[in-house]
């Protein structure tokens, strides 16, 4: 995500090797000659809207959005170089979601949790997820748990760094992957939906620790190590832990 301020050509934000928005042909341009009609636009529609609802995801985790706080769209616009327009409809996407409130004439005033809501986040995720996991620790070969590595190791160096934004994506890449070996997508997205909610920092409570981030990663490993032996003990004993823990 962007951290400075505005840039001054109001190119919309984009992180290297990502596609502007709008791609147009010289044709388009009006630079089309011989009577030929102009090429058709290009235009990836989701592609501002989208990097725009990364980056405020990003600088939410990272509690670069203060809990509390009032944040109007042109500000934000003006900070990733963007209009107005895909900061608000990836506001209201955040509205949606619950991570932000609509102040009219005013902004997004980003909501405000307490570790009662974490508690709350963490048993529904656990009641979800544990069962399941255990069920698949039961019937998915090593083979398929192997696979998984790489998703682990991903936590494990987002974490080393202390990059907050990363280790979220990956720690939830993490666990969408497990529940996707039980075939239902409508179980991965409701859980992904409260992991994603489980992330947003509490009130007065700065981002997570690196040593945090370090400890909960470790854990996806170790999980990982005894899903792959079936040791069905140490798969319960983990994934409690790694709920009761404050999973981040």
């Amino acid at each position: 995500m962007e951290q400075g301020g505005a840039r001054g050509d109001a190119r919309p934000y984009a992180p290297t090797g990502t596609p502007q928005d709008v791609r147009v042909p010289e044709q388009a341009r009006g630079e089309h000659t011989h009577g030929e009609p102009p090429a058709p636009r290009v235009v990836q529609r989701h592609s501002v809207r989208g990097q725009i609802l990364d980056a405020l995801r990003a600088a939410l985790v990272g509690g670069e959005l203060t809990p509390g706080h009032v944040y109007s769209a042109p500000a934000l616009g003006a900070r990733f170089g963007v209009s107005a327009t895909p900061v608000r409809e990836a506001m209201q996407q955040l509205a949606a979601e619950g991570a932000v409130e609509v102040v009219p004439n005013r902004g997004f005033r980003i909501s405000e949790r307490g570790p009662r809501d974490l508690a709350e986040l963490a048993e529904l995720r656990a009641l979800i997820e544990v069962p399941v996991m255990l069920r698949l620790a039961r019937t998915v070969p090593a083979a398929g748990w192997c696979a998984l590595r790489p998703l682990a190791d991903a936590t494990v160096a987002a974490a080393a760094v202390g990059d907050r934004a990363a280790y979220a994506e990956t720690d939830r890449a993490f666990h969408r992957a497990v529940l996707a070996l039980s075939g239902n997508q409508h179980l991965v997205s409701v859980a992904d939906d409260l992991h994603r909610r489980s992330q947003w920092p509490l009130v007065n409570s700065p981002a997570g620790r690196r040593a945090d981030l370090l400890t909960d990663a470790s854990e996806h490993t170790a999980l990982l190590d005894a899903l792959i032996a079936q040791d069905l003990t140490v798969v319960q004993s983990l994934v409690r832990e790694h709920f009761n823990g404050g999973d981040v």
